[in-house]
């Protein structure tokens, strides 16, 4: 299939993707009214371009992919408290994993994710230029990295076929090897890395190492595994890893505050946000662990799991920076929040907060799928990843992280555990512990159980925990809040409902 051109098809198409203007012939593509102004001129090429960047905000919202990846995983939990966060019981039926084909925050991220590769498409389908073209084709790459992902088929549609004519898809291996043929035929025609929210050769080059690392998964007859790791796909691991820019943020927190792109040369793909202006749902990542009463107020929502909070040292800077910026405007450190809780000035200088009740706002480790009582507000480490943008909290300049250096250099660390060469003279153990170094913790060896922990604590809520669980064969397990090992079919996701006139249905659902 690698020269074949594909139209891939989206499910569902938000009625943002129609395109209106006047004295109008109307053509239909896929489902989507694309309009021109009758003189045979169709939507400029930028502007299509655009709306395929946009379409990556999917990524930002908290009810979307992340939670998907983040909340069927160890690493995060929507308790419901009281009559707060139940919706039918939808985020304990991630956390369990026993969603089914009518879960709407799976219908909703297959949905999105298969409108950003329309997205895309509609460049291609435009006359772009090669570099025009080759930015469109990885962000639909990206895209469909996560549908190989999550659901295990990769839609699409021949270019030029009839809309009566039915779309049919690919197995997941032959999906990933289309992506990774099409990364890597792309990648002359990309710019370098100058602005991360601009697709580019070290974007592709990272997709790909997440492809050659997954590959043995995505290429496994059994989706549960086990898997066998292939040393030539590790060795491709480490060469498109050695292929990219390679630097890391003197700190941390850098990848995360409101001028993110600008400061730090450890992003290498993001998704932009305007400072009051243009922008995604990242103000999601601090307002929805955050309580009513903090500042900025939040939606009392998502914790941590106890289990994953005591993984870390608990003056890792990763999950506990006392930025003072933060402190003033907020009163709380960049990370994970624990303990009594208070206004802006922090410890010492602002007020200690309270829950609604009346009650001391004190975050416990303690959690529970059904919280009630006096720890409706409390129960749970809360965790903010992002820092708040104090100059615009609902319009924020942060941009969203898609991919960072450092998952690219545990990456070449697991694949040279898995089997792969060494290269310039690293280890598996020299990559961990100059990561190790940068958060001022202790070194560490460099075995896969130490860099997939290394892993859960360097990305924390980042998007990539569940698949790094499948990877490691934890994914099923038991786990906090969850007694049970899964059936093996839970490793992907069920096919919306709505889908299943068109595409089949998953094993096991």
């Amino acid at each position: 299939m690698k020269n074949r051109k594909l139209l891939f098809i989206a499910m569902i198409i938000s009625a943002g993707m129609i395109c209106s203007c006047t004295d109008l012939d109307a053509e239909i593509l896929d489902g989507v009214e694309i309009t021109n102004d009758g003189s045979g001129s169709s939507i400029p090429v930028e502007s299509q371009l655009q709306t395929a960047y946009q379409g990556l905000r999917t990524y930002q919202d908290q009810a979307r992919s992340h939670i998907v990846s983040e909340h069927t995983s160890d690493a995060i939990v929507g308790p419901t408290r009281g009559g707060d966060w139940d919706d039918n019981g939808v985020w304990r039926q991630l956390h369990v994993h026993t969603w089914n084909p009518l879960n709407g925050f799976i219908r909703d991220s297959w949905n999105d994710i298969l409108s950003g590769v329309f997205n895309a498409n509609q460049v291609l389908e435009n006359n772009p230029s090669p570099q025009q073209a080759a930015e469109a084709r990885l962000i639909r790459s990206y895209h469909y990295y996560f549908v190989l992902d999550m659901f295990g088929i990769m839609p699409f549609r021949e270019l030029g076929s009839p809309l009566t004519q039915e779309p049919t898809f690919f197995e997941r291996a032959e999906g990933t090897q289309f992506v990774i043929d099409e990364l890597e035929s792309i990648i002359n025609d990309l710019p370098d890395r100058m602005d991360p929210t601009v697709a580019n050769k070290d974007a592709a080059r990272f997709l790909l190492a997440k492809l050659y690392l997954n590959k043995a998964v995505f290429m496994a007859d059994n989706p549960a595994g086990p898997y066998t790791f292939d040393a030539g796909d590790m060795n491709a691991v480490i060469q498109n890893v050695d292929a990219m820019t390679n630097t890391l943020a003197t700190d941390y927190w850098d990848n995360f505050v409101p001028n993110n792109s600008e400061i730090s040369p450890e992003i290498v793909f993001a998704s932009r946000n305007i400072q009051g202006g243009d922008g995604g749902n990242v103000q999601s990542r601090w307002r929805m662990g955050n309580h009513y009463n903090q500042s900025p107020d939040g939606w009392n929502g998502f914790t941590t799991l106890a289990e994953y909070y005591d993984r870390f040292d608990p003056n890792d800077i990763r999950i506990n920076n006392p930025d003072a910026d933060a402190l003033t405007n907020s009163g709380y450190n960049l990370g994970f929040q624990i303990g009594q809780q208070y206004g802006p000035g922090g410890p010492g200088v602002g007020t200690a907060l309270e829950d609604r009740n009346g009650n001391p706002l004190v975050f416990t480790k303690e959690i529970s799928l059904l919280t009630e009582g006096s720890t409706l507000e409390t129960a749970g480490v809360r965790g903010v990843k992002y820092k708040p943008d104090y100059d615009n909290i609902g319009s924020p300049d942060n941009d969203y992280v898609l991919a960072r250096y450092s998952d690219a250099l545990l990456m070449k660390a697991e694949a040279i555990a898995r089997g792969g060469t060494p290269t310039g003279g690293d280890t598996a153990e020299s990559i961990v512990n100059a990561i190790r170094a940068r958060a001022s913790q202790a070194a560490i060896t460099g075995s896969l159980d130490d860099i997939y922990a290394e892993r859960g604590r360097e990305l924390w809520w980042e998007g990539w925990r569940r698949n790094d669980m499948v990877r490691f064969g934890t994914y099923l397990n038991a786990k906090e809040l969850k007694s049970f090992e899964s059936g093996p079919e839970r490793v992907l996701f069920s096919i919306p409902a709505g889908a299943l006139s068109t595409f089949p249905q998953n094993p096991g659902y």
